[in-house]
Protein backbone atom coordinates (compact mmCIF):
# COMPACT_ATOMS: atom_id res chain seq x y z
CA UNK A 1 0.00 0.00 0.00
CA UNK A 2 1.05 3.46 -1.01
CA UNK A 3 3.02 4.98 2.63
CA UNK A 4 1.81 8.09 0.91
CA UNK A 5 -1.74 8.16 0.01
CA UNK A 6 -1.80 12.10 -1.24
CA UNK A 7 1.08 11.75 -3.80
CA UNK A 8 1.07 11.13 -7.62
CA UNK A 9 2.44 7.88 -9.27
CA UNK A 10 5.48 7.35 -11.64
CA UNK A 11 4.18 5.09 -14.66
CA UNK A 12 7.68 3.20 -15.88
CA UNK A 13 6.52 3.19 -19.73
CA UNK A 14 8.37 0.95 -22.19
CA UNK A 15 8.82 2.89 -25.63
CA UNK A 16 9.05 1.41 -29.45
CA UNK A 17 12.46 0.13 -30.12
CA UNK A 18 12.05 0.44 -33.93
CA UNK A 19 8.26 0.34 -34.93
CA UNK A 20 6.40 2.89 -33.92
CA UNK A 21 3.74 0.12 -33.96
CA UNK A 22 4.65 -1.51 -30.96
CA UNK A 23 3.89 1.21 -28.29
CA UNK A 24 1.60 -0.92 -26.36
CA UNK A 25 -2.58 0.34 -26.20
CA UNK A 26 -1.98 0.82 -22.26
CA UNK A 27 1.21 2.59 -22.90
CA UNK A 28 -0.49 5.22 -25.15
CA UNK A 29 -2.99 5.96 -22.59
CA UNK A 30 -1.11 6.15 -19.80
CA UNK A 31 1.31 9.19 -22.11
CA UNK A 32 -2.10 10.40 -22.61
CA UNK A 33 -3.14 10.84 -19.47
CA UNK A 34 -0.81 11.36 -17.14
CA UNK A 35 -0.21 14.96 -16.15
CA UNK A 36 4.05 14.95 -17.64
CA UNK A 37 6.61 12.71 -18.81
CA UNK A 38 10.27 12.66 -17.94
CA UNK A 39 12.56 11.82 -21.28
CA UNK A 40 16.13 10.80 -22.01
CA UNK A 41 15.95 12.57 -25.09
CA UNK A 42 13.01 15.28 -25.38
CA UNK A 43 13.27 15.48 -29.11
CA UNK A 44 13.26 11.58 -29.64
CA UNK A 45 9.65 11.51 -27.68
CA UNK A 46 8.46 14.59 -29.03
CA UNK A 47 8.65 12.40 -32.53
CA UNK A 48 7.06 9.63 -30.55
CA UNK A 49 4.02 11.42 -29.28
CA UNK A 50 3.55 13.57 -32.27
CA UNK A 51 2.69 10.12 -34.41
CA UNK A 52 0.06 9.34 -31.94
CA UNK A 53 -1.48 12.48 -31.71
CA UNK A 54 -0.31 12.86 -27.78
CA UNK A 55 0.45 16.85 -26.46
CA UNK A 56 1.15 15.85 -22.76
CA UNK A 57 3.88 18.36 -21.55
CA UNK A 58 7.41 16.49 -21.69
CA UNK A 59 10.64 17.38 -19.10
CA UNK A 60 14.18 16.34 -19.80
CA UNK A 61 15.92 13.80 -17.70
CA UNK A 62 18.88 12.35 -18.66
CA UNK A 63 22.33 11.41 -17.07
CA UNK A 64 24.29 14.67 -17.33
CA UNK A 65 20.94 15.80 -15.24
CA UNK A 66 19.55 13.55 -13.07
CA UNK A 67 20.32 14.85 -9.81
CA UNK A 68 18.47 18.37 -10.61
CA UNK A 69 15.73 16.83 -12.83
CA UNK A 70 15.40 13.96 -10.25
CA UNK A 71 14.68 16.24 -7.20
CA UNK A 72 12.18 18.42 -9.21
CA UNK A 73 10.27 15.02 -10.65
CA UNK A 74 9.95 13.48 -7.04
CA UNK A 75 8.36 17.16 -5.76
CA UNK A 76 5.65 17.04 -8.89
CA UNK A 77 5.24 13.61 -7.49
CA UNK A 78 4.85 14.21 -3.93
CA UNK A 79 2.71 16.86 -5.16
CA UNK A 80 0.21 14.68 -6.57
CA UNK A 81 0.81 14.92 -9.80
CA UNK A 82 1.49 11.48 -12.03
CA UNK A 83 4.88 11.14 -14.42
CA UNK A 84 5.47 8.50 -17.61
CA UNK A 85 9.38 7.80 -17.21
CA UNK A 86 10.80 6.98 -21.04
CA UNK A 87 13.81 6.40 -22.46
CA UNK A 88 14.53 6.94 -25.94
CA UNK A 89 13.63 3.74 -27.08
CA UNK A 90 12.48 0.11 -24.71
CA UNK A 91 12.04 -0.11 -21.21
CA UNK A 92 13.75 2.44 -18.87
CA UNK A 93 15.82 1.51 -16.07
CA UNK A 94 17.92 -1.30 -18.66
CA UNK A 95 21.21 0.63 -18.90
CA UNK A 96 19.28 4.05 -18.33
CA UNK A 97 19.57 6.36 -15.94
CA UNK A 98 15.75 5.95 -15.47
CA UNK A 99 16.60 3.61 -12.69
CA UNK A 100 18.21 6.21 -10.31
CA UNK A 101 14.89 7.81 -10.66
CA UNK A 102 13.11 4.54 -9.51
CA UNK A 103 15.18 4.09 -6.94
CA UNK A 104 14.55 7.49 -5.66
CA UNK A 105 11.10 6.93 -5.67
CA UNK A 106 10.89 3.56 -4.12
CA UNK A 107 13.44 5.35 -1.40
CA UNK A 108 10.69 8.45 -0.65
CA UNK A 109 7.85 5.91 -0.65
CA UNK A 110 6.52 6.62 -3.65
CA UNK A 111 4.48 4.25 -6.30
CA UNK A 112 5.97 3.10 -9.25
CA UNK A 113 3.86 0.65 -12.00
CA UNK A 114 5.42 -0.78 -14.97
CA UNK A 115 4.06 -0.52 -18.11
CA UNK A 116 5.98 -3.41 -19.98
CA UNK A 117 7.05 -2.70 -23.53
CA UNK A 118 9.89 -3.76 -25.79
CA UNK A 119 13.07 -4.47 -24.81
CA UNK A 120 16.46 -4.67 -27.05
CA UNK A 121 18.01 -7.56 -24.94
CA UNK A 122 15.28 -9.69 -24.85
CA UNK A 123 13.87 -9.60 -28.16
CA UNK A 124 17.77 -10.09 -29.74
CA UNK A 125 17.59 -13.49 -27.39
CA UNK A 126 14.62 -14.45 -28.23
CA UNK A 127 15.77 -14.27 -32.43
CA UNK A 128 19.27 -14.73 -31.91
CA UNK A 129 18.80 -18.96 -32.03
CA UNK A 130 21.23 -19.03 -28.63
CA UNK A 131 20.50 -20.80 -25.54
CA UNK A 132 18.18 -19.04 -23.72
CA UNK A 133 17.10 -20.59 -20.54
CA UNK A 134 20.12 -19.15 -18.44
CA UNK A 135 21.13 -15.71 -19.39
CA UNK A 136 23.45 -13.05 -18.09
CA UNK A 137 22.41 -9.12 -19.51
CA UNK A 138 26.34 -7.35 -19.25
CA UNK A 139 24.83 -3.94 -20.90
CA UNK A 140 27.70 -1.40 -22.43
CA UNK A 141 31.07 -2.40 -22.08
CA UNK A 142 33.55 0.39 -20.92
CA UNK A 143 34.70 2.58 -23.93
CA UNK A 144 38.42 2.37 -22.06
CA UNK A 145 40.61 -0.67 -23.42
CA UNK A 146 41.71 -1.72 -20.11
CA UNK A 147 38.64 -1.62 -18.54
CA UNK A 148 36.60 -3.52 -20.95
CA UNK A 149 39.40 -5.99 -21.22
CA UNK A 150 38.92 -6.20 -17.36
CA UNK A 151 35.13 -6.83 -17.69
CA UNK A 152 35.09 -9.54 -20.30
CA UNK A 153 38.21 -11.24 -18.35
CA UNK A 154 35.62 -11.46 -15.64
CA UNK A 155 33.07 -13.55 -17.76
CA UNK A 156 35.38 -16.10 -19.23
CA UNK A 157 34.36 -18.81 -17.25
CA UNK A 158 30.54 -17.57 -17.33
CA UNK A 159 28.10 -20.54 -18.49
CA UNK A 160 25.20 -18.76 -19.08
CA UNK A 161 24.36 -17.23 -22.61
CA UNK A 162 25.85 -13.70 -22.25
CA UNK A 163 23.82 -10.39 -24.01
CA UNK A 164 25.66 -7.02 -24.56
CA UNK A 165 25.07 -3.70 -25.99
CA UNK A 166 27.68 -2.14 -28.22
CA UNK A 167 27.51 0.79 -30.11
CA UNK A 168 28.69 0.43 -34.30
CA UNK A 169 31.91 2.41 -34.10
CA UNK A 170 32.99 0.38 -30.77
CA UNK A 171 31.93 -3.20 -32.27
CA UNK A 172 35.58 -4.08 -33.84
CA UNK A 173 37.48 -3.58 -30.73
CA UNK A 174 35.23 -4.97 -28.81
CA UNK A 175 34.29 -8.12 -30.84
CA UNK A 176 38.49 -8.13 -31.44
CA UNK A 177 38.67 -8.45 -27.50
CA UNK A 178 35.96 -10.92 -26.76
CA UNK A 179 37.44 -13.14 -29.60
CA UNK A 180 41.16 -13.34 -28.08
CA UNK A 181 39.42 -13.68 -24.47
CA UNK A 182 36.38 -16.47 -24.97
CA UNK A 183 38.11 -18.07 -28.12
CA UNK A 184 35.92 -19.95 -31.11
CA UNK A 185 32.76 -19.18 -29.13
CA UNK A 186 29.58 -18.96 -31.23
CA UNK A 187 28.03 -15.19 -31.52
CA UNK A 188 24.77 -13.88 -32.70
CA UNK A 189 24.76 -10.23 -33.79
CA UNK A 190 21.50 -8.64 -33.87
CA UNK A 191 21.11 -5.31 -35.58
CA UNK A 192 18.09 -2.81 -36.30
CA UNK A 193 15.35 -4.64 -34.42
CA UNK A 194 12.11 -4.12 -35.75
CA UNK A 195 13.58 -2.12 -38.39
CA UNK A 196 13.89 -2.51 -42.21
CA UNK A 197 16.80 -4.06 -41.95
CA UNK A 198 16.87 -5.85 -39.14
CA UNK A 199 19.73 -8.62 -39.09
CA UNK A 200 21.05 -11.73 -37.48
CA UNK A 201 24.30 -12.74 -37.88
CA UNK A 202 25.06 -16.67 -36.36
CA UNK A 203 28.43 -17.18 -36.77
CA UNK A 204 32.25 -17.54 -34.24
CA UNK A 205 33.34 -14.64 -32.41
CA UNK A 206 36.76 -14.75 -34.81
CA UNK A 207 34.69 -14.90 -37.47
CA UNK A 208 32.64 -12.17 -36.33
CA UNK A 209 35.93 -10.02 -35.30
CA UNK A 210 37.55 -10.39 -38.97
CA UNK A 211 34.26 -9.76 -41.08
CA UNK A 212 33.56 -6.62 -38.61
CA UNK A 213 37.48 -5.54 -38.97
CA UNK A 214 36.83 -5.42 -43.26
CA UNK A 215 33.52 -4.09 -43.12
CA UNK A 216 31.74 -2.31 -40.07
CA UNK A 217 28.21 -2.69 -39.23
CA UNK A 218 25.74 0.12 -38.51
CA UNK A 219 22.40 0.27 -36.82
CA UNK A 220 21.15 -0.19 -33.39
CA UNK A 221 23.14 -3.75 -32.48
CA UNK A 222 22.75 -6.56 -29.84
CA UNK A 223 25.60 -9.23 -29.06
CA UNK A 224 24.37 -12.69 -27.91
CA UNK A 225 27.70 -14.84 -27.27
CA UNK A 226 27.52 -17.90 -25.80
CA UNK A 227 28.56 -19.20 -22.25
CA UNK A 228 31.53 -21.22 -21.61
CA UNK A 229 31.71 -25.01 -21.83
CA UNK A 230 31.02 -26.40 -17.82
CA UNK A 231 34.40 -28.21 -16.28
CA UNK A 232 33.56 -31.23 -14.46
CA UNK A 233 33.52 -30.39 -10.61
CA UNK A 234 36.62 -31.98 -9.24
CA UNK A 235 35.90 -34.58 -7.00
CA UNK A 236 36.68 -34.69 -3.05
CA UNK A 237 39.00 -37.46 -1.85
CA UNK A 238 37.23 -40.70 -1.36
CA UNK A 239 37.59 -40.49 2.33
CA UNK A 240 36.44 -37.05 2.30
CA UNK A 241 33.05 -37.95 0.55
CA UNK A 242 32.99 -41.71 3.02
CA UNK A 243 33.00 -38.44 6.19
CA UNK A 244 30.81 -36.76 4.45
CA UNK A 245 28.30 -39.93 4.02
CA UNK A 246 29.09 -40.95 8.25
CA UNK A 247 27.71 -37.55 9.47
CA UNK A 248 24.77 -37.86 7.36
CA UNK A 249 24.40 -41.35 8.88
CA UNK A 250 24.72 -40.30 12.45
CA UNK A 251 22.43 -37.88 11.78
CA UNK A 252 19.93 -40.53 10.83
CA UNK A 253 19.77 -40.64 7.78
CA UNK A 254 19.60 -43.99 5.82
CA UNK A 255 22.66 -45.51 4.44
CA UNK A 256 21.55 -45.31 0.47
CA UNK A 257 20.20 -42.28 1.09
CA UNK A 258 23.31 -40.67 2.55
CA UNK A 259 25.72 -42.05 0.07
CA UNK A 260 23.63 -40.17 -2.88
CA UNK A 261 23.75 -36.74 -0.74
CA UNK A 262 28.02 -37.58 -0.21
CA UNK A 263 28.24 -38.23 -3.99
CA UNK A 264 26.05 -34.94 -5.19
CA UNK A 265 28.09 -33.24 -2.95
CA UNK A 266 31.76 -34.73 -3.65
CA UNK A 267 31.71 -35.42 -7.07
CA UNK A 268 32.23 -39.08 -6.77
CA UNK A 269 30.08 -41.86 -7.90
CA UNK A 270 27.05 -43.23 -5.29
CA UNK A 271 28.03 -47.08 -5.72
CA UNK A 272 31.57 -46.35 -5.17
CA UNK A 273 30.47 -44.76 -1.69
CA UNK A 274 28.10 -46.71 -0.99
CA UNK A 275 30.21 -49.84 -1.58
CA UNK A 276 32.79 -48.70 0.61
CA UNK A 277 30.92 -48.33 3.51
CA UNK A 278 29.55 -51.63 3.33
CA UNK A 279 32.70 -52.86 3.42
CA UNK A 280 34.41 -50.71 6.24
Amino acid sequence: MNPNESAGKLYVVGTPIGNLGDLSPRGKVILEDCDFIAAEDTRVTAKLLHHFGIKTPLVSYHAHNLRESGARILTRLQQGECCALVTDAGMPAISDPGEVLIAACREAGLPVEAVPGPSAFAAALAVSGMPAGRFCFEGFLSTGKSARRTHIAQLVREPRTMIFYEAPHKLPATLRDLAEAFGEREIAIVRELTKIHEEVIRTTLPAAAARCAEKPLRGEIVLIVAGAAEQPAESLPLAEALALAERYIAEGMPPAQAAKQAARESGRKRAEIYKSMMEA
